[in-house]
């Protein structure tokens, strides 16, 4: 994961400091989008912004409105509600005036839609009611357009099956996860795949590329496909208020990783969930499609993970490297129960190769990526510092992922004698 700092203190704020940004990302830069490949080249991996200027014009006007600042003529804003729909990794939204700008959730009204088409309602009853939680800037409408990350309840106030945020704000706001200040850094992989033929960007139909080696962190149009659409993605992201800290290449040509973090407690589900949503609508725009599957691509090719770089205030405290240790401990006897929760399809990604550790089986090391849980060199030598969960899949619940996390290593505790045997078993001196 790239180096990140401490997480700033707008945490805390429903909305990000610089508000008073109006720009939003025009057309022209989404324009920046199409990838020239070579003329010459057989394969349709090449793609296309669907908002280009026209000669006839007619695009062109089109984007005028899409552009158009309606500040100086109104106090009403558009607010984007935003939710996960019925598959848990599917995201939803639509659009609705807001009477003024808005600075906090609680200022938003609670809205509803059709559960019956998402998967999360039954026809004679599809009501189901959005809870405004977190607001972010709209990098797509500029001016003081927002997106709103929401969660989904029955009519009667219950949180519905797919709603994982209600219990991660439980375990979040428990006195002593909040007294531990839990930091998150996740790192979301994912991969490009061409439109109509669902296979990696950059990928000859039907073929395969060299094999890996020169694509992580590359450059050249011969090993990074897809850069603009990072590239894109990232400014949406800081424009919006996300913690996102970085981004680079991956192994596997066509997939690309970004981190976010550190985040606060459930600050880090919103910030991935939204960061989640602003990628579909980059891709949308740029006619390439999206994929969070953990092993996209069968073979000797590296899966996709979302590694969950994690800290508590005890562990980042001198002698936290002994916390550390304890957390360790408390995860290998909640192992199972933390691979079920960390992804569909993650067992053809946890094999043992393409750095990752067996499903079967959990293990930690220092600086080893082959292992469930990884601890930096940094770490070791300072004796205090943060662990990295590598078993999470890329297509995770990030609140049932941070959530299990804090409980499992602040709120669970496991008997003596089963701590002694996982300590004997570890190697692990506590």
């Amino acid at each position: 994961m790239a180096q990140i700092s401490a997480p700033s203190t707008q945490w805390q704020m429903g909305m990000p400091k610089n508000s008073t940004c109006e720009s939003p990302i025009t057309t022209k830069m989404w324009s920046s989008l199409l990838l020239k490949q070579n003329k010459a080249a057989k394969t349709p991996a090449k793609y296309r912004v669907l908002s280009v200027k026209s000669e006839s014009g007619t695009i062109n006007r089109l984007e005028k409105l899409l552009n158009l600042d309606i500040t100086p003529y109104t106090d009403n804003i558009i607010a984007e509600y935003i939710w996960i729909g019925g598959s848990g990794i599917d995201v939803r939204s639509k659009s609705r005036t807001i009477p003024k700008p808005v600075e906090h959730p609680s200022e938003l009204p609670r809205w509803n839609y059709d559960g019956s088409s998402t998967g999360q309602a039954p026809g004679e009853d599809s009501e189901v009611i959005l809870y405004p939680q977190a607001i972010f800037k709209d990098p797509f409408r500029g001016g003081n357009n927002i997106l709103v990350i929401c969660d989904s309840y029955t009519p009667a106030g219950e949180p519905i099956p797919t709603n994982k945020r209600h219990r991660a704000a439980e375990i979040f706001s428990n006195p002593k996860v909040l007294a531990e200040v839990p930091w998150f850094g996740i790192e979301q992989e994912y991969t490009l795949l061409q439109t109509n033929v669902k296979w990696p960007l950059g990928w000859p139909v039907g073929g395969y590329p060299g094999p890996q080696g020169p694509y992580y962190c590359g450059a050249g149009a011969d090993k990074s496909f897809g850069r603009d659409i990072s590239d894109a993605h990232y400014k949406a992201c800081l424009y919006a208020g996300i913690n996102i800290s970085g981004t680079n290449g991956e192994v596997m040509p066509g997939q690309w990783e970004y981190q976010v973090g550190p985040s606060v407690g459930i600050d880090a589900g919103d910030h991935i969930w939204c960061s989640r949503y602003l990628l579909e609508r980059i891709t949308e725009q740029a006619g390439v499609v999206l994929s969070l599957d953990p092993k996209p691509i069968e073979g000797d090719w590296n899966g996709a993970g979302c590694h969950t770089n994690y800290s508590t205030k005890s562990m980042r405290e001198d002698g936290g490297f002994e916390v550390i240790k304890k957390a360790i401990l408390n995860l290998s006897l909640r192992h199972n129960e933390h691979i079920s929760a960390y992804g569909e399809g993650n067992e053809r990604r946890l094999t043992g190769k393409h750095e990752t550790a067996s499903i079967d089986t959990f293990s930690w090391g220092v600086a080893n990526r082959g292992c469930s849980i990884r601890i930096g060199r940094e770490t070791e030598k300072k004796g205090k510092g943060y662990l990295e969960d590598r078993r999470p899949a890329s297509n995770m619940d990030p609140y049932v992922v941070t959530s299990l996390l804090a409980e499992t290593t602040i709120l669970y505790e496991p008997t003596l004698k089963a701590e002694a045997l996982a300590a004997q078993k570890l190697a692990l001196k506590v």
